[in-house]
């Protein structure tokens, strides 16, 4: 049984002693878990492969497979913690300086949030990912990952604790709820005298279930029902190229396309190039009647079901949907749109500049696959989510969003008239 207040107050204690660490110890720290990694990756792939086989055992996707195996994977996630520790560090950064018509001096200074509360699934990666962000913002965190990867993520969180032991920093600044039992969710959501931020990563149930249900302020994102739509004038083998890198690239991550939209003037060729080279990769559609009219025939292509549109596939499977113009494919994506990624195809700078406005989505494109919303590609150096929501981040998070500020006021004897 786990005392959830007692692991807060923990985590509380080790994340005022963080805020003490300078960048130099942070990224010192930091280097030193990748060490870590490296020197406990036996332990760690064996871990995995063991929560595989019981994957596996359980019937879990080929997708869902993919986003628990680290096999092949453990060195580029070691290599990532030494590129956060080159980060610039955006605690203490100091901006909107002035000075009043009083004579205060005024500004504002970048400080840690606190605690974070993640709680994720399937991708033991993200359990070093949202350490190493956090570590180097001063930030501790209480990881709760899936059942399924609790063999991998007690692993992991092994061998960043003896980074921690090493370099004389509070070894509860990383902490992992090792208990598969869902009642530790709703503990932790309640933990509003330790925990600051709420970060959910997994599908549309768990953020309804954290948002419901939490005392703390839950940042939303990483369900991405993602469209790029294909107008009239769009370069054809332009888009076919993108088309492919978005959908299959990586098909099991939030970034990969769900619904491709094409204008009724470019169906008839197009929709045929996208089934014709994308079915060689094994990707199936799901289509409405005039884009079956268009495609050519198989068992791969199928007419599109009531909740197609509104599905995140994580897979190889594209909808596929014939539209009038860019008005439907605008209203089409409002409906159905999770605000992740959506783009254009476009060489009609009108409609462009149409879809940019139009389009309010944390991620927009033009022309380019909708695979790059991801922080480490947008110039962040890494991420710990992608937020769908307004406030306080939207799109990929990096180091500056695991902060907030306070001010800082100067004065000379001021007192208030």
């Amino acid at each position: 049984m786990i005392d959830m207040q007692a692991l807060g107050q923990r985590a509380k204690a080790a994340s005022r002693t963080l805020r003490q660490l300078d960048t130099n110890a942070k990224n010192e720290l930091l280097r030193t878990m990748a060490d870590a990694i490296d020197r406990h990756s036996e332990m760690i792939l064996a871990a995995n492969a063991a929560d595989l086989a019981d994957g596996r055992a359980a019937g879990l996707s080929e997708a869902l497979l993919d986003r628990l195996s680290l096999a092949g994977r453990l060195e580029s996630i070691a290599a990532d913690v030494r590129r956060v520790a080159e980060l610039p560090d955006p605690v203490g950064q100091e901006f909107d300086q002035q000075v009043l018509p009083n004579g205060l001096k005024v500004r504002k200074r970048r400080v840690p949030i606190g605690v974070l509360g993640v709680i994720y699934e399937s991708r033991p990666n993200v359990t070093v990912d949202v350490a190493s962000l956090a570590l180097k913002t001063s930030n501790a965190v209480i990881l709760r990952g899936g059942s399924e990867t609790l063999r991998s993520n007690r692993a992991l969180v092994e061998a960043i604790q003896s980074a921690l032991d090493a370099c004389g920093a509070p070894r509860d600044a990383v902490q992992l709820i090792t208990d598969g039992d869902r009642r530790y969710v709703r503990e932790l959501l309640r933990l509003s005298e330790y925990v600051d931020m709420i970060i959910p990563r997994g599908g549309n149930a768990l953020h309804t279930f954290c948002r419901e249900n939490s005392t703390i302020p839950v940042i939303t994102g990483g369900i991405g029902i993602c469209h790029l739509y294909v107008d009239e004038t769009a370069d054809l083998d332009m888009a076919l190229a993108i088309v492919h890198n978005a959908k299959v690239q990586r098909p099991s991550v939030c970034n990969a396309l769900d619904t491709l939209l094409v204008h009724h003037a470019v169906a008839g060729q197009f929709v045929p190039l996208v089934v014709e080279r994308l079915a060689r990769d094994g990707v199936s559609f799901r289509v409405d009647d005039k884009a079956r009219a268009a495609a050519p025939p198989g068992e791969h292509v199928q007419p599109a079901g009531p909740g197609d549109w509104d599905t995140e596939w994580l897979s190889l499977v594209l909808g596929i949907r014939v539209v009038p113009d860019l008005d439907a494919a605008l209203d089409h994506i409002y409906q159905h749109s999770t605000a992740h990624s959506d783009g254009i195809i476009t060489s009609n700078p009108a409609a462009m500049q149409r879809f940019l406005d139009e389009v309010d989505s944390a991620a927009v494109y033009v022309n380019a696959s909708t695979r790059f919303t991801d922080g480490g590609q947008l110039g962040l150096g890494a991420e710990i989510a992608v937020s769908t929501q307004k406030l306080h981040a939207r799109g990929p998070m990096g180091l500056e969003a695991l902060t907030t500020y306070k001010w800082i006021i100067e004065g000379e004897g001021h007192v208030r008239p």
